[in-house]
């Protein structure tokens, strides 16, 4: 099989597509021969001529339905749906420091996003009896870390249980539904991060890492996620390569989550 070429003549979009490890899923399908819609906010700050991008609030839903009627009026169809938008800006404190807004606003992104867009795309999937929607979820849907993301960590741990039983029921449709759930991933926002932890404690990049390591209970791999690591597997899984796998989540984390 040409690894290079195997997704020739499908069509794919990847939410939040423009950096980190939606940069490089998009990078990564292009590189295997399909045609690549990415969208977000913002537009990339190093454009790619050979991706489509659609500006969009994925948060709001008419966000998700100007993609949706701007793919289908444009191509006519979806082959490969990446949910990969996901996001946390809510405040330190634990749930006390918590308001509905901060609720509404990640459940919003996290995971509504996803639901109206394959709703969206999923009837035309069915009538094909083709498709596959990747969900990128997060580790922190089993390990959750109260202080600063509970509600980004609700919102993946309901993806996840979405994601398994939307598979239940359009499989046997033939639309292939899984889960990539990463654990830290080394983005330019968590390399600004690291150097932002570094000069509030007087120390170095390399010990900041060392410390969130071991917040996270400590990654035995020893390093965390590259973008393009990431984009492996999610390339992998859209392929014919994978062409019986449905319904599972696969961590990719460097052994950080426990097997239970």
């Amino acid at each position: 099989m040409n690894y290079q070429n195997e997704l020739s003549g499908k069509i794919a979009l990847v939410s939040g597509g423009t950096k980190g490890a939606g940069k490089a899923i998009a990078e990564r399908l292009l590189q295997a021969g399909a045609t690549v819609i990415i969208t977000a906010r913002n537009a990339p700050e190093n454009k790619n001529s050979n991706l489509h991008f659609i500006p969009s609030d994925l948060s709001k839903a008419k966000g998700t339905q100007k993609v949706i009627n701007e793919v289908m009026s444009t191509y006519g169809r979806l082959d490969i749906l990446v949910n990969n938008l996901g996001s946390s800006t809510t405040p330190a404190g634990g749930f006390s420091a918590l308001s509905d807004e901060d609720w509404e606003t990640t459940l919003q992104a996290n995971l509504l996003a996803p639901v109206r867009l394959d709703r969206g795309f999923l009837p035309q999937m069915i009538d094909r009896k083709s498709g596959v929607i990747i969900h990128i979820a997060s580790i922190q849907g089993k390990l959750p870390l109260y202080d600063s993301t509970l509600p980004y960590a609700a919102a993946k741990a309901g993806l996840r249980n979405y994601s398994k039983s939307l598979s239940n029921e359009v499989s046997p449709k033939g639309v292939r539904v899984l889960t990539v759930s990463p654990g830290w991933i080394n983005t330019g926002a968590s390399k600004d991060w690291l150097a932002e932890i570094a000069r509030n404690a007087n120390s170095t990049v390399e010990e900041a890492q060392q410390g969130v390591m071991d917040a996270l209970g400590g990654i035995p791999y020893g390093r965390p996620a590259e973008p393009e690591e990431v984009a492996e597997l999610v390339g992998f899984l859209v392929s014919p390569r994978a062409g019986y796998l449905s319904g599972t989540e696969y961590v990719i984390d460097g052994g950080t989550v426990p097997t239970i």
